[in-house]
């Protein structure tokens, strides 16, 4: 290791850049939560399990738009073939 180091010309800030229509945040989620998106990826093969839980919030917020007659008909539907 070197007693001096020059930082002349670094630079402050992230060292990857946050995509554009992205945000970085800090949030506060149960273990059990992280762990099962995590287990999710770990299945898949690949992946990232911050990138499922945001498919899994747009999804949610999708859905809060849906009329009543389509959720039940998406829920019946689900049900029949896990049913067959």
């Amino acid at each position: 290791m070197r007693k001096h180091y020059d930082f002349s010309k670094a630079k402050r800030g992230a060292v990857v850049a946050v995509p554009k229509g992205k945000s970085r945040i800090t949030i506060r989620l149960d273990d059990t939560i992280i762990d099962w998106f995590k287990a999710q990826v770990e299945e898949a093969g690949s992946g990232n399990y911050q990138s499922l839980i945001n498919a899994a919030l747009r999804e949610h917020i999708g859905r809060l738009d849906e009329p009543l007659e389509k959720t039940l008909r998406r829920v019946l539907r689900e049900e029949l073939r896990k049913a067959s």
